[in-house]
Order: C-alpha cells, then structure tokens, then sequence
C-alpha cells in the first residue's frame, strides 16, 4: 500500500511535481555511500545507468591511459598522450588534454616541449611550476640515460652513441651551447663538460680555459661539440676561426683535437668530415 503524502496545504499539481522530483533523486543511502571512500560506491542515475558520482569524469580517462601504456607500451600512443601522462603528476585534478595539445602546438614535439625553456613555457596557459619540473626530470633522466652509453668508453667504437648523446642534450636548446669531450690517450671518454653558454646565435669560448681543463683531466684528445638553434649545422666563419684558435692552443701542450661537430635540429656537421680539421 504506498503511504499517502500529507499536503500541507500544497495543491495538487505542486504535489505531483514533488512526487516527479523525488523519482529521479538517488536512493536514500546514496550520500553515505559516496563519501564513505568506498571506491565502488554506485547508484542509479537518471539514465538508469550505474555511475560513480563522486569521481569527475576525467578519471576513468587517466585510469584507461595508464592501464593502456601499461599494457601496450607507448608505439601505438599518440605524442599527446604520452605527455598526457606526465601531466597527470603536475596537476591531479582537471583535464589535461587540452593542455597537453596546447604545448605540442606550441613546442612543435615532445623534444621542443621537454628542452622548453621555463619562461617560455610558463607562458603557455594552464602550465605551472610543477609542470615545468616534471619536464626538468624528465630531460635529466633521458640525459643520464644516453651518457651512460658512452662514459668510460672508447669513442671510436660508440661515435654513433655519442652523437646520439650529443643530440639528446643539444639539439633542441633555443640557446648556444658548447660541449667539450675529454679522451684519454685510449680514446676513452674521461669527461664530458659543458663550457659555456651563450645567446641564440654565439657562445663564447676561450681556448686557454680548454687547455687548462685538458691539462687538469690528464686528456690527450678532445672533441668539440656545440648546437645551432637555428636547426641549420652549417659551419659559420666564427666557429672556424674559434677552431683553429683551440686547436693551436692545444697543439701546444700536445692535445689533439679530434673533431668539432656542430648539432643541428635533424642533422650535424663534422668539421673533420669537412675537411676544416
């Protein structure tokens, strides 16, 4: 027998409107339900479809991202998406595709994005601080990874290793950067050390302060490295002359200087290659 509702002096039609509501409202444990943590906690919707009400809907997305890399691995996924998921650590609780989008679009790909610089990147809405140093370990562990590959080896028989160590680290700076690789008299990599840093089109180096690092680390050969942001390796009249300046200063105390090779976008140039050494 269902239980007759007083009217409280309600009319008719405001009742049988109340009465409506009331069929679409969710059972009357539904509440307790939701807040208890219970991470199942369902009801009936007004579809008649099961949903989980306390879960914005982008979480059900994040979960099949990360079970679908986890089972899959990441050949078949979208660069987005990859990055997706390293959003998702940077900001728990809205939608980052859009987001995710938004950087490829202005970073050209995943290397643009991760070797982005912070204030460039922080200008992109929706990117904050935590974003920017998810991209920073990011590139730290890539960096480690490809170093591991040539430290303590002969580089004559890792050079593709090292220029793939080369181009991880340089290729995608917006800035010059000038890289020395310290051999010893096996050719074996002692050290890799970063001299300086400069602006999109020059970075200055001085030949006296390679000398003396050569001297300190024992080396009995170097290689020069250094990237272009313009993306273009070609050689410029500057690099040329810096060269030979380096090159005569370490033939002084006996160093040789192996090659210099610039890091382009795609491609690099090898000055030995070139006939410039």
């Amino acid at each position: 027998m269902t239980e007759k509702r007083q009217n409280y002096g309600f009319s008719e039609e405001a009742m049988r409107s109340l009465e409506a509501f009331e069929q679409h409202l969710p059972p009357p444990d539904a509440y307790q339900r939701m807040t208890s943590g219970a991470p199942n906690a369902q009801f009936p919707g007004p579809s008649g479809q099961n949903a989980n009400p306390n879960r914005p809907h982008y979480w059900g997305h994040r979960e099949r991202l990360r079970q679908r890399f986890l089972s899959g691995g990441h050949d078949a996924m979208p660069e987005y998406e990859l990055l997706e998921l390293l959003l998702f650590n940077a900001i728990p609780r809205i939608d980052v595709k859009p987001l995710a989008k938004k950087l490829l679009e202005s970073f050209g790909d995943l290397n643009g994005v991760v070797a982005a610089s912070e204030h460039r990147l922080l200008q992109v809405p929706g990117t904050t601080s935590k974003v920017y140093l998810q991209l920073r370990i990011v590139e730290a562990i890539a960096h480690r990874m490809a170093r591991a590959k040539v430290m303590q080896r002969s580089v004559i028989s890792s050079w593709d290793a090292l220029m793939t160590y080369c181009k991880t680290v340089m290729a995608h700076r917006d800035t010059e950067q000038f890289r020395i690789l310290f051999l010893d008299q096996k050719n074996v990599l002692v050290a890799d050390e970063e001299q300086a840093k400069g602006t999109v089109n020059h970075v200055p180096v001085y030949p006296r302060e390679v000398v003396k690092r050569a001297l300190e680390l024992n080396a009995t050969a170097i290689i020069l490295v250094h990237n272009h942001p313009s993306g273009d390796p070609t050689p410029s009249r500057a690099d040329v002359d810096m060269t030979e300046q380096i090159a005569q200063a370490c033939k002084a105390i006996g160093v040789v200087v192996h090659d210099h090779v610039i890091i382009g976008k795609e491609t690099d140039s090898s000055f030995r290659s070139l006939g410039l050494l």
